[in-house]
């Protein structure tokens, strides 16, 4: 009788064969090709390892979108608004300031980030840039109680930029005295806009080590814009090596910066989303990763597009506040429904249109 194990030996044997057979055959009919068909081959080959992975990231990121918003997930009045020069350089009025208190009746805005700068690449910031500055502070909280008047300032940074240097202690040094001198102005706060800093940058985080006790010992705020957080693991990594651009931080780079500050604004604009499912998609996703990298005491903002721009980086079509605001609403109902210090950022109020500010006040102050 032929035992089980000869069976299987013979079987795998005949296995084996048929498996040799059919590759045999497929190299002989590769060798047959012609240089073009293997090259077509190849190429839609190479392609579809690309594809399938992007294909599939897109749709987890497209499916982020789905679903009905929490009920909860509506403004806590902790929303602010970044205002441009004009405010303090000359070009505006009493007439102004009272019209803009007349926009932010009835809205969650409670603070204003008025820039205040630009800063010098050596970190000063020279008087003769505000000259108005002071009279904005005063007009504005006579205008607007209870609404904080933060001063807006920034600069591009090394090493990507030839500006800034933030990991010379010289230059922090002088823009902790241009914070003092803001705030000698009347400013309820600083608000920091450096770009890009890249995660790493010890000199970025020694800046705010500095600069905190200033605003608390005044009674202010310490607050700053931050980039979008890494989609996918290492994504700033990758964009630096490749482009020599950094655009997003880690959670880790992220939530160091979130622990030295007040009031973190995370700037959800210029995505790249092609259509608007992918940039609520891509907000919500932006939401959830933030609320996880943000300690409890800290305020977190996420940006909303306030202008119109149709360029590679930012599809006016796409990047709506409609879809921005309902992809907020999912993240923050699926991560922290209840979170009491949580708000939008509306930027920016030069560029804004009726149809932005009625797209705010429908879908997430009502």
């Amino acid at each position: 009788m032929t035992s089980m194990r000869t069976v299987v030996r013979d079987g795998a044997r005949r296995t084996g064969s048929a498996a040799a057979a059919r590759a045999r055959a497929l190299r002989t009919r590769w060798r047959g090709w012609s240089r073009w068909r293997k090259a077509l081959v190849v190429a839609l080959t190479a392609l579809a390892v690309v594809l399938v992975p992007v294909g599939s990231a897109a749709l987890a990121l497209r499916l982020q979108y789905v679903g009905d918003p929490s009920p909860e997930a509506r403004s806590r009045g902790r929303d602010a608004l970044w205002l441009g020069h004009a405010w303090v350089d000359g070009r505006k009025s009493d007439a102004d300031v009272a019209a803009l208190a007349e926009r932010l009746a009835g809205t969650g805005v409670r603070d204003l980030y008025v820039h205040t700068g630009p800063l010098e690449h050596d970190g000063s910031l020279p008087p003769a840039v505000h000259p108005r500055a002071r009279w904005f502070t005063e007009a504005a909280h006579r205008a607007l109680p209870g609404i904080r008047v933060q001063s807006w300032l920034g600069d591009e940074v090394k090493p990507e930029k030839d500006a800034l240097d933030l990991e010379d202690a010289a230059t922090r040094d002088r823009v902790t005295a241009s914070a003092r001198q803001v705030l000698d102005l009347g400013f309820d706060g600083v608000h920091f806009d450096m770009e890009p800093i890249r995660p790493g940058s010890a000199g970025w985080l020694a800046l705010l080590d500095q600069v905190r006790p200033v605003t608390a010992g005044r009674g202010a705020k310490l607050s700053v814009a931050a980039p979008q957080l890494d989609p996918l693991p290492y994504q700033h990594t990758i964009a630096i090596a490749l482009t020599d651009h950094g655009k997003w931080w880690d959670q880790e780079y992220f939530t160091a910066t979130a622990r030295r500050v007040d009031q973190i604004a995370v700037m959800t604009y210029d995505s790249s989303m092609p259509t608007e499912g992918f940039y609520g998609a891509y907000n919500a996703y932006q939401t959830e990763l933030a609320l996880e990298a943000t300690p409890p005491g800290t305020d977190l903002l996420m940006g909303l597009p306030f202008y119109w721009e149709d360029k590679w980086g930012h599809w006016g079509r796409a990047e709506t506040v409609t879809a921005g605001i309902r992809g907020i609403r999912l993240g923050l109902g699926r991560q922290d429904p209840q979170r009491p210090n949580f708000g939008v950022g509306l930027y920016v109020d030069f560029a804004a249109t009726e149809q932005n500010w009625a797209d705010y006040r429908r879908d997430w102050v009502r």
